[in-house]
């Protein structure tokens, strides 16, 4: 027996295996190194070490993985008498990659404490085809995101984060506060998304590089920029609920001049799904142009401006009186007629290697005319951002110093009730990123806004993140917000603005805010070249002095701080697992949000506690099939109603072409909406009334559509 024993241990012996990044030489934690032929997997320590104990003699096929590296094979022979060290290269569509514009920073994603959820390449792609017409689903499908629907004839939404209220979540056009106050309720429904190149969320206090506003949050809509080689994208869309989209874009760039120009066109049908005379989409004609011409003096300065001109005419109401114009009845109807028109200017030049400067400015001009049958609200405002920034990039050491104005100003037509509103708000702001070590990194910074008769607004923030190479790393931050108020709230929409008093500026404060979040993210293989990666989220918002739409008489409404707190807390979970061509995503959101100055502290209205979603996609160089299922949880409504939940279903499949691709979307495809569950409008028809909104309106729509680049930008996946 001991001669055999001998024996045996002659036969196998113990195996080392060391995987270190190419890039800086450094272990890579996590990584997974599979003995093939004898079906043997470890993971590698905290010094990319793996270790394999009674291997056979003879030759082995060795596979080793890294999320965000590529895959290497290799095959040696035991008993190995050089140390086995391997050496994996980064995958050239690795996430580190990733340039965030929002942070003002040269850092990648993973080096900025900041969270920061991208949205970008195909997954971008995906939602486009989804919804040519306006950005809603982008941001629908975002774990912790809720558009809320603010009105049934003219379809304005908002975003809300975390649970709190869409005014308190800044929508910026690379940088720029284009959609605010007055445009803030038709925004969302004006801005299509082709010529975007990617959305970046920032959830939680961002007032310290962005200023009042970014209570919940904000996004960030990136613009794609001239490349060397010319792009055009056509692309038209049509539904079975009679919507037809149409969107071009094109861009192309010399060594001293670029330009890029985007045009798009929407006209929809009034749609009825429920046969009960009402109208579920309204009918609408819009028209959007962008053109921006890009001038490059020499390899270190940048100089663009940009147009962006919006006409959009949706009217939704009585079928009847939409189509047949029925003259004699009274039938109740809503047209919003808006204009938009806006201009922006970036200077950026580079001192050197580690410093540049940036001036920008913008000036917009948006118009609404809102016409029902017995009242009307019209308006202009104008806003107008100026902003400079210097950028210093070290090694150890970012800073980021800067100033702007903004001003805003808002005229009402002639009323009874006059409306009008002027602020000026001047900002001050310093942000600093500094490395303490290989594992931590802590971003600090102030921002002092002056706001006419409002007052000083001090705003700090920190994050701090902690990461072990690229399988582990967390984050927590926090910061304070504030808001002005304005009479544009959701609200206020819901009524049409119908006697409501103007902001009492001697009476009311100004909303102020503090926020805190932490969050861990890991990534590993799992055995068989599973890819698997989570990140678990908690955030707690508190605002003071809400801003609150009362009753002053049975018919007139003024507005009130509130006498206690709102606070938002919860958590949210993305898992996501890859295998192949195939990807699966889950999300859950858990999101309780207190109005603590009501009795009993009542959940908000409209609020669903639970949400969650699942994302199976598959994806090759021909096709990108992708199968979505969300459920909502029960809400409650303003009157203290429970609303029952749902579950939505979509279907997307597209295929590739060398010229581009064509594609089908099912969306809600199990027809979901909220007329299945409760009314949608209660009677008399020439006077109405509307239910709250808590789930979908339109229902199941099918689109198909083709996508055409005769140039550029064939099939890039991500």
């Amino acid at each position: 027996m001991l001669c055999c024993s001998m024996y045996c241990n002659a036969q196998t012996t113990t195996l080392q295996i060391k995987v270190l990044d190419q890039e800086n030489q450094k272990p890579l934690v996590g990584a997974s190194v599979m003995i093939k032929n004898i079906e043997k997997g470890v993971i590698t320590d905290l010094d990319g070490i793996a270790t394999f104990e009674n291997i056979p003699k003879g030759q082995h096929l060795i596979a080793i993985s890294f999320m965000g590296f590529e895959p290497i094979q290799s095959t040696i022979e035991i008993p190995y008498q050089k140390p086995l060290v391997f050496y994996l290269k980064k995958s050239d569509h690795e996430l580190e990659e990733v340039m965030l514009k929002s942070t003002r920073s040269s850092r990648t994603i993973r080096r900025i404490p900041t969270r920061i959820e991208f949205i970008g390449g195909e997954e971008l792609n995906e939602k486009n085809a989804m919804n040519a017409t306006n950005i809603s689903m982008v941001l629908r499908e975002s774990t912790g995101i809720q558009m809320q629907q603010t009105s049934l004839s003219s379809g304005n939404t908002n975003i809300r984060i975390q649970g709190l209220d869409g005014r308190y979540t800044q929508l910026l056009r690379d940088g720029f506060p284009l959609y605010n106050g007055f445009s803030s309720g038709l925004s969302i429904m004006q801005i299509p998304p082709l010529d975007i190149l990617q959305f970046e969320i920032i959830k939680g206090s961002s007032s310290t590089l962005y200023g009042g506003g970014a209570i919940a949050g904000l996004v960030n809509l990136v613009s794609k920029t001239p490349e060397e080689e010319p792009e055009l994208d056509l692309m038209l869309t049509q539904t079975q609920a009679l919507g037809t989209t149409g969107n071009v874009f094109y861009s192309s760039r010399n060594e001293k001049w670029g330009t890029t120009l985007y045009a798009s066109s929407n006209y929809q049908k009034v749609y009825d799904p429920e046969d009960d005379d009402f109208s579920n989409l309204p009918q609408t004609y819009s028209v959007t142009i962008n053109p921006k011409l890009f001038y490059y003096p020499s390899e270190n300065t940048t100089l663009w401006v940009g147009l962006n001109g919006t006409y959009d005419d949706r009217k939704g109401g009585n079928i009847n009186q939409i189509e047949r114009n029925t003259n004699g009845i009274r039938l109740y109807t809503e047209e919003n007629i808006s204009k938009r028109i806006s201009s922006q200017l970036v200077y950026e030049t580079k001192i050197d290697s580690a410093q540049s400067f940036i001036i920008k400015n913008s000036i917009s001009f948006f118009d609404r005319d809102l016409e029902i049958p017995d009242f009307s609200f019209q308006g202009q405002q104008w806003n107008t951002f100026t902003e400079a920034t210097y950028v210093r990039q070290g090694k150890r050491s970012d800073w980021v110093l800067g100033g702007n104005l903004y001003t805003t100003s808002f005229d009402e037509d002639e009323q009874v009730i006059q409306r009008d509103q002027k602020d000026i708000t001047t900002g001050v702001f310093a942000n600093n990123i500094y490395d303490l070590s290989n594992a931590w990194i802590l971003e600090t910074g102030v921002r002092i806004d002056y706001a006419n008769d409002w007052g000083f607004f001090p705003l700090p923030r920190f994050s701090l993140l902690y990461k072990t190479g690229p399988s582990f790393s967390s984050r927590i931050g926090g910061g304070l917000g504030y808001k002005i108020p304005d009479i544009f709230t959701e609200e206020a929409e819901f009524i049409n603005f119908r006697n409501i008093l103007p902001i009492d500026k001697n009476a009311l404060k100004a909303e102020r805010s503090y926020g805190l979040n932490f969050d861990v993210n890991y990534k590993t293989r799992l055995p068989h070249d599973i890819g698997f990666s989570i990140n678990q989220l908690f955030y707690l918002t508190s605002i003071e002095n809400s801003l609150l739409l009362n009753n002053l008489t049975a018919t007139t409404f003024q507005f009130e701080n509130a006498t206690n707190t709102v606070i938002s807390m919860g958590a949210e979970t993305n898992i996501k697992f890859s295998y192949k061509d195939f990807r699966w995503f889950l999300n859950y959101a858990f999101i309780d949000t207190r109005l603590k100055y009501l009795p009993s502290n009542p959940q908000k209205p409209l609020t669903a506690r639970h949400n969650g979603g699942s994302v199976i996609m598959y994806e090759n160089q021909k096709w990108r099939i992708g199968y979505e299922t969300y459920y909502t949880g029960s809400q409650l409504l303003s009157n203290g109603t429970k609303t029952t939940d749902f579950i939505t279903m979509g279907l997307l499949a597209m295929h590739n072409f060398t010229w581009g691709s064509v594609f089908v979307n099912f969306e809600n495809f199990t027809d979901r909406r909220q007329s299945r569950f409760s009314p949608l409008v209660f009677p008399p028809s020439d006077n109405p009334t509307f239910a709250e909104i808590y789930a979908p309106t339109d229902g199941f729509i099918f689109s198909a559509g083709i996508i055409y680049k005769p140039f550029g930008n064939h099939s890039d996946h991500h």
